[in-house]
């Protein structure tokens, strides 16, 4: 996005491309696509080095979906930060009615709570969807386990790593450590120590795989527990659960259904759960989910 001449300036076109007015006369702040909030030491290098020759108070914010904003820009500068930033590939950000920049957490990469790969996810669902014009912002975001730090149940669309657990007889010695690491309660131990495993109470977080010295506890799947409605803001709304165990190969397939139901039902400028809320969840699941359940 090119910004030349002043005189056709439109606030709105401008914040569609991630630059948005502040209070002071001609100063923006321009909105930094950083799909999953990971940044390479070379990009956070030209951002600092941009900010401080544009930028007018002496920092910068990180938002609250990761993205890094360059405050205080004069609109006769904008064109220069575009291009410097261009230099090692930092694309600019977007605001209004589209799918935003996804979120992420650092995923099963070097967290030890990890199950699904969040990073792998974010980058590629942030190329194939980024920008897509929609009803309302359109947020999604990647929780690379149960304990869920991107908070999947506030995004339009969330995703959850989780892992199945399975328990092998031959290879348990009764030590009950699966037992303690279980703080839902869905395993407990016998008189001889052997393991009684409760699926209803399991929010599959592995824990009890991760701290079986035996490897008694392994894998019977994983994949990402799907919520879909979710918001925050003035009229904060809980994401309905949807599906279980998604693998990752079919999550931009259903990302692409869910965002084109939504297109094709919503009403002016609605988000996806109050949609939901005035057709029914009934007709969503029936007309997109049902093509994905095992």
């Amino acid at each position: 996005m090119e910004i030349q001449d002043k005189s056709k300036l439109n606030l709105e076109d401008m914040k569609s491309g991630g630059f948005i007015k502040e209070r002071k006369k001609d100063l923006f702040t321009v909105r930094l696509r950083v799909p999953g909030g990971r940044l390479s030491f070379e990009k956070m290098e030209k951002m600092a080095e941009v900010a401080k020759k544009y930028g007018r108070y002496g920092y910068v914010h990180v938002s609250v979906r990761q993205s890094i904003e360059i405050v205080g820009v004069h609109f006769d500068d904008i064109d220069a930060v575009i291009k410097e930033l261009d230099s090692v590939g930092q694309k600019i950000a977007s605001c209004g009615a589209r799918v935003r920049v996804p979120t992420a957490c650092g995923g099963c990469e070097y967290n030890p709570n990890g199950i699904m790969d969040a990073q792998k996810m974010v980058l590629e669902v942030d190329e194939k969807f980024f920008g897509r014009e929609c009803h309302h912002k359109f947020k999604i975001g990647f929780a690379g386990c149960p304990i869920d730090c991107p908070k999947s149940s506030e995004m339009d669309l969330g995703f959850m790593g989780m892992v199945d657990p399975e328990w092998s007889e031959e290879e348990c010695t009764g030590c009950t450590l699966c037992s303690k690491a279980c703080i839902e309660g869905a395993i407990v131990s016998d008189s001889d120590g052997k393991p009684i495993y409760d699926p209803e109470k399991c929010i599959y977080c592995g824990d009890c795989i991760n701290r079986c010295p035996t490897d008694a506890w392994g894998e019977k799947r994983k994949g990402w527990f799907v919520r879909v409605g979710g918001k925050h803001g003035r009229h904060p709304r809980s994401a309905d659960d949807i599906i279980k165990f998604l693998p990752n190969e079919k999550v931009c397939d259903f990302i692409d259904k869910t965002v084109t139901w939504y297109n094709n039902n919503a009403s002016g400028r609605e988000r996806i759960g109050t949609c939901f809320d005035r057709v029914g969840l009934d007709k969503y699941k029936k007309e997109v989910v049902e093509d994905f359940k095992e």
